[in-house]
């Protein structure tokens, strides 16, 4: 079994540690304490994952931008989604990497806190960009006529830009809070991020209204767009059931099919974690349900979009063309 070199505070000195909770300057991120053998193939699994995510997300990027042909709405908030899908994956994995080779397994107090910071502030973009990306198909299929006069690019650069703004804002004032509060020992976190749960819990007194802040907006980005992304699709769905003609009918299941199983996997994961926090969720069940929407999600998805998607297809393999005539 790993052995884990564990700094934790003396239960007798929690007074002491209290009066000055500085005196925690870093945490202990336990992840999946096993075998060392065990601890290098999930290393390798996840690296190889971490590199075919970046790679993958990066193609689609780097396919979209050089076709000019495809700088249209629907595939400038795909790529921007696959470019907030290289940055979400890089905010968590990396430490991960390390950790599993590292006796440690610390990540410092500022460290943990940035990490929490831009992992939420890009998951909430994500869920932005998601609803986004919902509207757009349904204005396409639901309006055709008035789509080009509604969606325009300065419009679409608009909603974009909102996106990220409000994903990096809705979080700042709960984290900085948390930030501030008092640590005073134990310091181990038995999960594979910095995450609000373990967080509260390793704090010397207890937050109730910081909590609860922290669980209502977690659940109004999650419930919110949601139904938000549910309620475009019903509208899709019957604007596609009256299409006269069946391949109207094929093509529009097929642009929304992939968006659907992205938002099928990404919200599921995500209310496991934190719409429900009174079920009590074992260590173990938090690791999975947060490694599904951290890591298997950005990996599945440049998968979903390229495989169903004729003209990304075909961005994708002239891009490597050109690459390989330029080798």
């Amino acid at each position: 079994i790993c052995l884990l070199t564990l700094q934790v505070t003396d239960p007798m000195n929690v007074s002491e540690s209290y009066s000055s909770f500085a005196s925690v300057r870093e945490f202990i991120l336990l992840g999946f304490s096993c075998e060392w053998k065990i601890q290098i193939l999930l290393f390798s699994l996840f690296t190889t994952t971490y590199v075919l995510t970046v790679t993958g997300n990066g193609a689609i990027v780097c396919a979209l931008w050089c076709e000019c042909r495809l700088h249209v709405p629907m595939y400038i908030f795909l790529g921007n989604f696959s470019f907030l899908e290289i940055w979400y994956v890089s905010s968590t994995v990396p430490k991960m990497l390390v950790n599993f080779l590292s006796y440690k397994k610390t990540i410092s107090f500022t460290g943990c806190f940035l990490q929490f910071y831009f992992f939420f502030s890009l998951g909430t973009s994500e869920c932005f960009l998601l609803a986004v990306m919902a509207l757009d198909r349904y204005l396409a299929i639901c309006h055709p006529l008035h789509y080009p006069n509604v969606m325009t690019g300065h419009f679409c650069t608009k909603l974009v830009i909102i996106c990220w703004v409000c994903g990096f804002l809705w979080f700042l004032i709960p984290i900085v809070f948390i930030s501030q509060m008092p640590f005073c020992g134990p310091n181990i976190i038995d999960h594979v991020v910095c995450d609000p749960g373990p967080l509260f819990a390793l704090a010397c007194t207890s937050a109730p209204t910081i909590q609860q802040l922290c669980y209502t907006l977690s659940s109004l980005i999650i419930f919110g767009n949601f139904l938000f992304i549910l309620g475009s699709y019903t509208l899709v769905l019957l604007a596609v059931l009256r299409m006269p003609s069946a391949t109207g009918r094929h093509k529009a299941f097929s642009t929304c099919g992939s968006h659907l199983a992205v938002v099928s996997l990404f919200y599921g994961s995500l209310m496991i974690m934190y719409v429900s926090p009174g079920l009590g969720h074992s260590a173990g069940i938090q690791k999975v349900a947060t490694l599904f929407y951290a890591m298997v999600t950005p990996f599945f998805n440049p998968l979903i979009y390229s495989l169903r998607n004729k003209e990304i297809k075909a961005a994708l393999r002239k891009v490597l063309g050109h690459f390989s005539i330029n080798q």
